[in-house]
C-alpha cells in the first residue's frame, strides 16, 4: 500500500485550496487516507500478533498470554490505553479472518474504523459461514450507510440466517450487565448501568414519576436534580443524598485547606478539583464528625511525597493507599485505568525491594502484560518509570502533579517540609 507522504496530510505543509469547492475535496480525500491508514495498522496488528505467536511456540512460552501483549504494544503504538489497544487487535483479527468485504472498503478508504466495528459487533454472534453472508450483503451499501442504519440491517439479515443465534447473543448481553463509573467534567462523575432493556425502562420510569411527584408539589428542583438525588437516595438508603457513607479521599495542601491558597485539591481516580471545593467538602464532613486527617510530607522543592520501605514481599496496607494517592492512576502510558496492583517495578525475584521507590500502581491488565516475555520496567530518577517493549521500544511514565505549594528560598528545609506538606483527607459522608 502506497503510504501518503507528511505533505499530504499536514495542512501547514501543503498550500491551502483557493475555494470552498477545492477545500471540500480535500477533507473527503484526508478522510479516505485516514481510513486507509487506520486499515494498514489492522493489517500490521495481525501480523504482529502472528509474529508473537510463532515466537511463543518456538521459546515455548504460554500462547495465552500473547493477544494481551500484543494489545499492550499497540495501544502504546497508538498512544492509546490497553484495553483500547485489545478492541483494535480483535476488530483487525475478526476483519481479515471473517469480514473480507468490510476489509476491502476498509483498506480503499471507503469506511472509518468505526464502521468496520460495528459489523463485527452485530455479527458476533453469527457461525462464520452467517458473518461472510452479511459480510456480503452489506457490502454493496456499507460505504453509503448511516450508523443507525447499518445497525439495524446487519441484525435484521442476521436475524433472518441465525434466530437461535440472536436469542443466544442477547442472554450473553444480560450476563455482562453492568455498572460502571468515570470522571465527568467540573467535579462530576458519570455513572452508568448497562441494564436488559426492561429493567432499564422500569429504572428510568421509576424516577421520572419520583421527579413528577416533587415537582407537582411544588419543588425547587429541576427534574434532572430529582432524579439523580433521588437514585443516590434509593441505591444507598439514605435520607439525604449529600450524605453517603463511602469514603473519599481527598489530596490537598494544608494552605489550601485553612483558606490560605487556592492551590487545586485532587480525588484520586478523578482528577483536580478547585481549593474551594475541597474546603467545603472536608468542613461537611467535619461538622458530621466523619472526617480524619493523615499528614503526607512533601519533599523541598519538587513536591514529591517522602518515600517509606517494607521487608514485607507484598506491599503492605498503607504503601499501596501511599502508591494509590501519589500515582492516582495505573501508571502505564495512556492506560488511565483505576489502579487495582501495587506493582514493584523491578521484580522482588530480580533484586527489587518493597518500597514506595520501586512501587507502581497499575490496572490488573497492565501488571499481568508486565510479566509477558519482553517487557522491562525500570525506575528512573524523580518518579519516573521507564517502560520497555518486546520490540524496543521506550515509553517514560511519570505520577500526575500532587498539590504543592512553591515556597521561598528564605525558608529553613524544616520550614519548608511542614508548610508544603501535602494533607490526604478521607471523610464518611459529605
Amino acid at each position: 500500500m502506497e503510504q501518503p507522504g507528511a505533505g499530504a496530510v499536514a495542512g501547514s505543509v501543503t498550500p491551502l485550496p483557493a475555494s470552498a469547492a477545492a477545500i471540500v475535496k480535500r477533507i473527503t480525500a484526508l478522510e479516505r487516507v485516514k481510513n486507509a491508514a487506520a486499515a494498514e495498522q489492522a493489517r500490521l496488528a495481525v501480523e504482529l500478533r502472528r509474529l508473537r505467536e510463532a515466537e511463543a511456540r518456538a521459546t515455548r512460552h504460554r500462547l495465552r498470554r500473547v493477544p494481551s501483549s500484543v494489545a499492550a504494544e499497540i495501544g502504546l503504538a497508538r498512544r492509546e490505553s490497553p484495553h483500547r489497544g485489545a478492541q483494535l487487535l480483535g476488530l483487525a483479527w475478526v476483519l481479515h479472518a471473517e469480514l473480507p468485504c468490510t476489509l476491502r472498503l476498509f483498506e480503499a478508504g471507503e469506511i472509518s474504523e468505526y464502521t468496520a466495528s460495528l459489523v463485527a459487533r452485530e455479527t458476533a454472534c453469527l457461525s462464520q459461514a452467517d458473518r461472510a453472508v452479511v459480510d456480503a450483503a452489506l457490502a454493496g451499501r456499507l460505504a453509503h450507510l448511516s450508523n443507525s442504519q447499518l445497525t439495524a440491517e446487519a441484525r435484521r439479515i442476521g436475524y433472518e440466517l441465525d434466530p437461535a443465534g440472536v436469542v443466544e447473543r442477547t442472554a450473553r448481553a444480560e450476563r455482562d450487565r453492568r455498572v460502571t463509573l468515570r470522571p465527568a467534567p467540573d467535579c462530576m462523575a458519570q455513572l452508568t448501568a448497562l441494564l436488559p432493556v426492561v429493567q432499564g425502562v422500569a429504572v428510568f420510569a421509576a424516577l421520572t414519576r419520583a421527579a413528577a411527584t416533587e415537582r407537582a408539589s411544588g419543588g425547587s428542583r429541576t427534574k434532572g436534580q430529582v432524579m439523580a438525588d433521588t437514585l443516590v437516595e434509593r441505591l444507598t438508603g439514605q435520607t439525604s443524598a449529600e450524605a453517603v457513607p463511602v469514603e473519599v479521599q481527598l489530596v490537598i495542601t494544608d494552605q489550601a485547606l485553612f483558606g490560605l491558597s487556592d492551590t487545586a485539591a485532587r480525588v484520586p481516580g478523578h482528577g483536580p478539583v478547585p481549593a474551594a471545593i475541597g474546603r467545603r467538602l472536608a468542613a461537611s464532613a467535619s461538622n458530621a464528625g466523619q472526617g480524619w486527617l493523615r499528614r503526607l510530607y512533601a519533599r523541598p522543592g519538587t513536591g514529591e511525597l517522602v518515600a517509606m520501605e517494607s521487608r514485607a514481599r507484598r506491599f503492605p496496607k498503607g504503601m499501596r493507599q501511599f502508591l494509590a494517592v501519589r500515582d492516582a492512576v495505573c501508571r502505564t502510558p495512556w492506560c488511565g485505568a483505576p489502579i487495582r496492583h501495587a506493582d514493584h517495578v523491578r521484580p522482588v525475584r530480580d533484586g527489587g525491594t518493597t518500597s514506595i521507590a520501586n512501587g507502581q500502581g497499575l490496572c490488573e491488565r497492565c501488571n499481568q502484560v508486565k510479566e509477558s516475555p519482553g517487557w522491562y520496567a525500570r525506575r528512573g530518577p524523580d518518579q519516573v518509570i521507564g517502560l520497555r517493549t518486546p520490540t524496543g521500544h521506550r515509553f517514560v511514565s511519570r505520577p500526575p502533579p500532587l498539590p504543592y505549594e512553591a515556597g521561598s528560598g528564605d525558608d529553613s528545609i524544616l520550614e519548608r517540609r511542614v508548610r508544603l506538606a501535602p494533607v490526604d483527607l478521607s471523610w464518611r459522608g459529605a
